[in-house]
């Protein structure tokens, strides 16, 4: 059973090919890191910690259709920054469960109007092991939390 420590590398390595993918606009490297049961609810801003107020923008992972979001997020926006810092990696005692704690601030502008998209709060990315290849499998939205 490998250590603690390559478990965490790995992980934070999936989180840094994530922010790598985002900064290349790299829709096929995105959907590579998920897993086909991933579902991911999001809050309709960093203050909505309650999550009776989420939606749920893509459904079930589907390659192609995530796919295709992302690719028409591209088209129709330029990256201004994507600033992601890891602030915390915990993995379970079986070594097959981990979270990432990752601060992101990700600002969009739109290629033709200029309005600006911007993400930007916490998130909890949870990663699990299937046979010897870690996914990514749920993440909660945004989120801003008191500092």
């Amino acid at each position: 059973m490998p250590q603690f420590q390559q478990v965490e590398d790995e992980i934070r390595a999936l989180v840094d090919r994530e922010t790598s993918a985002w900064d290349r606009l790299d829709a096929d490297s995105l959907v590579d890191l998920f897993h086909p049961d991933t579902v991911w609810p999001w809050p309709p801003n960093s203050a909505a910690h309650d999550p009776e107020s989420w939606v749920m923008p893509l459904g079930r992972f589907n390659r192609a259709r995530w796919k295709a979001g992302w690719e028409s997020l591209f088209a129709e926006y330029e990256l201004v920054h994507n600033e992601r810092r890891t602030i915390r990696i915990q993995i379970s005692k079986e070594q097959d469960g981990a979270f990432a704690v990752v601060d992101v601030d990700t600002l969009w502008r739109h290629k033709k109007t200029r309005e600006e998209q911007h993400w930007v709060g916490r998130s909890c990315k949870i990663y699990t092991k299937v046979n010897d290849r870690w996914f990514f499998i749920h993440q909660t939205g945004l989120l801003a939390y008191a500092q």
